[in-house]
């Protein structure tokens, strides 16, 4: 199970996006038109092969205007992992109390969205691709688009809870995979952390870590679309 995307949800897309480009030196990977059915426009960039999206309402009613309410602005949204056996994972979680809320569908791609009442923090979606390396999420040429001169890998995300411990069981159960003795589930290339509220805002994705290219910036922080970038 990889750590492949992770999606934030802005008031008004243009600005944090100007900021990741600007920031990272990233570059507009896809946009998909699909997702205005949703009522959202958005953007995706490509950091080795995984994804930072930015999603932005442009009507009332959507998921993520909810989200931007209940949190009180911007700020990460979902999780999105890859796993080689969609199907198994679905007959897994048949037998939890962790419902999927939504099954979608894109070009050699299946994820399953799993109910955020049931997981807290964000959104989380399993996904099978084929082939593997691809993203079907993301369009056919992102990787073209992938870069890699400020930051080229994406390595762990942190999700912030009124109630951590009580979280990571939750997203243990979710994603079936075992809590580590200190409190972080690991996948195979990624860790997810889980802290504290600690800025008041509830539960939510609050951090990501980049490797930094230039090593020297390691221990650098950008704040972005109410997230914590840190460099690693």
């Amino acid at each position: 199970m990889r750590l492949r995307q992770i999606a934030l949800v802005a008031a008004d897309l243009r600005p944090v996006e100007q900021q990741l480009i600007e920031a990272f030196d990233l570059e507009v990977c896809f946009r998909d038109p699909g997702l205005a059915t949703f009522g959202l426009r958005h953007g995706l960039y490509a950091v080795g092969d995984r994804l930072i999206e930015v999603v932005s309402p442009k009507q009332d009613g959507t998921t993520a205007g909810r989200f931007l309410d209940r949190r009180g602005g911007d700020g990460g949204y979902m999780v999105l992992v890859q796993v080689d056996d969609v199907d198994g994972h679905r007959e897994r979680l048949a037998g939890t109390d962790i419902r999927i809320v939504y099954e979608a569908e894109g070009e050699g791609i299946t994820g399953l969205h799993l109910h955020p009442a049931d997981t807290g923090g964000a959104i989380v979606s399993i996904d099978q691709a084929s082939p593997p390396e691809s993203w079907g999420w993301a369009g056919a040429d992102w990787a073209y688009h992938a870069a890699s001169s400020v930051v080229s890998d994406l390595v762990a995300v942190e999700i912030q809870a009124v109630d951590p411990a009580s979280m990571t069981a939750r997203w243990s159960v979710a994603l079936g995979q075992p809590v580590q003795s200190d409190g972080t589930i690991v996948l195979d290339d990624a860790v997810i952390r889980f802290v504290g509220d600690e800025d008041g805002r509830g539960d939510g994705l609050a951090a990501v870590d980049l490797v930094a290219t230039d090593r020297s910036r390691a221990g650098e922080t950008e704040v972005i679309c109410g997230t914590r970038f840190n460099l690693v």
